[in-house]
This record gives structure tokens, C-alpha cells and sequence, in this order.
């Protein structure tokens, strides 16, 4: 080309277009970054579902004390086992959109993943897992978590109070057995 001459609009002179080994190179990093966001994004799905579950147990933890209340502000100590053996969820004023409601002897296979249950036969109150590639089952082995109601006392250390019953020390909506995640 002559000095101070112009090229016509749409000439390529010295662009070129991508080569095949820059076109792979890309598409391996988009690849691997994709990867990377997909198992966090499983992870933080599966750490919502759990602040979701650790919620309605708390909830469930104040109406229990509110339940408490209610029996020692009518005099009715004995009320207070009975507490134990009762569905939580009828404590709630309005129970969770994810309530299946209670079961007979529950399975695994009984009930939607990502729900919660009252098994009958165990009173227990039972959360089984959607995501669950991050939990650690308990020795059963399901993805489940079992939660009931532990009503305390504790007997008088005092000599004159040995005849006494019991007294009462609290109560507590708490895991069966302890629960993690990975």
C-alpha cells in the first residue's frame, strides 16, 4: 500500500479471527468457572434449607415455652410430660407451607423430601432433607433429622425437700441426636 493511501472500509489488512487453540482455552475456563458457581450454588441452596429448618425449630422452641407457660400459669404441673408426647406443630398458630402432616411407623419413602412429619409410633417431629449432598446422616443412615420435645427435672439435694417430687427445670425442642453438615 502507497503512503497516505486509504484502505477501503471492510479490507481485513491485519485482523485476523480467533485461532482453535484460543477458542478451546476459553471454552475450558468458562467450563471450569461454571462448574465452580454449579457447586456453589448447590452448597448455598443446601445452607438455605437448613436456615429454613434451624427457623421452624426455633419457632417451635418458643411456642414450647409458651406451652410451658400456659401449664405452670394453670397449676397443672403433671400437664407437663404429656408436653412430650404432643405434635409441636399444633402449637404453631400457623404451621409451615411444608407440613405433610403426622404418620404411622414413618419411612423414608413415606413423605416428600424438604417436608416435615409428626411420626406417631416414635413422637417424634421429623425434617427429611431435599439437598443433602453436604449432610452427614446419623447412624440410621437417612437424611433426615428427628427432633422431640425433653421435659426436665431435677430431684431436691436438700434433706428436707427429699420427699418431695421432682422439680421442674425446663423443657426443650432439640435434636434426637446431633446433625451436620460438611
Amino acid at each position: 500500500m502507497k503512503p497516505g493511501a486509504m484502505m477501503k472500509p471492510g479490507a481485513m489488512g491485519g485482523e485476523r479471527g480467533f485461532t482453535l487453540i484460543e477458542l478451546i482455552v476459553v471454552t475450558i475456563i468458562v467450563v471450569i468457572v461454571m462448574g465452580v458457581m454449579l457447586n456453589r450454588f448447590t452448597y448455598y441452596q443446601e445452607q438455605a434449607e437448613k436456615a429454613a429448618m434451624e427457623n421452624v425449630a426455633g419457632a417451635l422452641q418458643s411456642a414450647l415455652t409458651l406451652q410451658v407457660g400456659r401449664v405452670l400459669t394453670r397449676g397443672k404441673r403433671s400437664d407437663l410430660a404429656a408436653l412430650a408426647e404432643d405434635n409441636p406443630m399444633n402449637w404453631l398458630q400457623q404451621k409451615p407451607h411444608n407440613y405433610a402432616g403426622e404418620f404411622y411407623a414413618l419411612t423414608p419413602r413415606a413423605v416428600d423430601s424438604g417436608n416435615w412429619v409428626f411420626d406417631l409410633k416414635s413422637r417424634e417431629l421429623v425434617y427429611i432433607l431435599h439437598n443433602s449432598k453436604y449432610f452427614k446422616p446419623g447412624k440410621e443412615g437417612y437424611k433426615w433429622i428427628r427432633f422431640h420435645v425433653v421435659v426436665s427435672y431435677e430431684a431436691s439435694n436438700l434433706p428436707s425437700l427429699r420427699d418431695e417430687p421432682a422439680q421442674f427445670t425446663g423443657a426443650l425442642f432439640q435434636p434426637v441426636e446431633p446433625y451436620s453438615w460438611f
